[in-house]
């Protein structure tokens, strides 16, 4: 049986490989799972992806599984007890920012019908395809990035700078960036 070829940051364990395989660059147009990446994408600034993948249900528990509206409403002593658990990023900062991005996502609910809206609004509701042969054409930011965050933060979300946008980006399937040699590729390119 012949291997397959993945993208080079896949072959960081199952747990990453499993990630490549069944969700990152796939269009997702879910609020609850929209806002999810958005909360890790933020909780992975200056860690590893792999790092914030392992405590993913961690994450989900502490965090009503992403429930928008219950995030909103965590009271700080909520919040207290989550730094003391070994299961997630312990940042202060990483922790508050969860329960501000969703009374921030809240706001663009009202205002958009859905986050599904908003996000995909930035790229005009279709996955940008692109054609990456080689792990170093791959940006770690783009002039979108750098638009979503921009707006983002005038919006008050928090830890949503551009490499994070991009990478919500490519988590979420508004922008594919599995290499053309990935078997992800093809199967990513047909779905919008």
């Amino acid at each position: 049986m012949a291997t397959r070829i993945r993208c080079h940051w896949a072959a960081d364990g199952e747990l990453m490989q499993a990630y490549h395989d069944t969700e990152w660059g796939s269009p997702l147009h879910d609020d609850r799972a929209l806002f999810e990446f958005l909360c890790l994408e933020g909780a992975q600034a200056g860690l590893s992806w792999r790092t914030v993948l392992h405590k993913r249900e961690n994450y989900r528990q502490a965090f009503h599984h992403f429930d928008i509206a219950r995030v909103a409403a965590m009271k700080d002593k909520d919040l207290e007890k989550l730094l003391l658990d070994p299961g997630l990023i312990r940042n202060r900062l990483k922790i508050t920012a969860a329960r501000d991005n969703a009374k921030a996502a809240l706001a663009v609910i009202h205002e958009f019908g859905s986050l599904d809206a908003y996000f995909w609004s930035f790229v005009e509701g279709k996955p940008i395809h692109n054609k990456w042969r080689s792990k170093g054409e791959v940006p770690a930011s783009t002039p979108l990035s750098d638009r979503m965050s921009k707006d983002l933060k005038k919006r008050g979300f928090r830890f949503v700078g551009t490499t994070i946008c991009y990478a919500f980006m490519q988590a979420t399937g508004m922008v594919n960036d599995h290499l053309v040699e990935c078997f992800r590729h093809k199967p990513c390119a047909a779905l919008h």
